[in-house]
């Protein structure tokens, strides 16, 4: 990271495959995001408590331990984590998960393998990239 620009938003991704995480990590790193990564429902509740600057989670629906679902419901009972926005990627999502995942209020439902163009016009929405405008004379 070069000392001139100054990371953008923390994001924390969640995923029980982490070539997929690795992956994701990078391609957001790219663009100035700075990366937490977990593999678990209980690694990331803990990214979450130290890092309390995390500003969006990205998260897989099906993991082993404890589902995406899981993770954004605890997210939504924690006061001070109601609000954060989640942005969901699954395999096989259904209708049944995606009816629960409008209930959690989720930003955005991503299908694997994920389209990165859209993510990141997503994130770009959400995180505006702090242009600099020349000026012309």
């Amino acid at each position: 990271m070069s000392s001139s620009s100054s990371p953008r938003q923390q994001l924390l991704l969640v995923d029980d495959e982490e070539d997929v995480l690795l992956e994701l990590a990078e391609l957001l790193e790219g663009e100035g995001f700075c990366c937490f990564t977990a593999t678990s429902v209980k690694l990331a509740l803990a990214h979450l408590t130290q890092h309390p600057d995390i500003a969006l989670v990205i998260t897989d629906l099906r993991m082993p331990e404890e589902s995406g679902l899981s993770l954004i419901r605890r997210l939504r009972d924690h006061t001070s984590r109601q609000h954060l926005p989640v942005i969901v990627t699954s395999g096989h999502a259904d209708m049944d998960d995606v009816s629960d995942l409008l209930r959690l209020q989720v930003l955005d439902l991503f299908r694997k393998p994920i389209y990165h163009v859209r993510l990141l016009e997503t994130l770009n929405t959400l995180f505006p990239q702090p242009y600099v405008h020349l000026v012309k004379p």
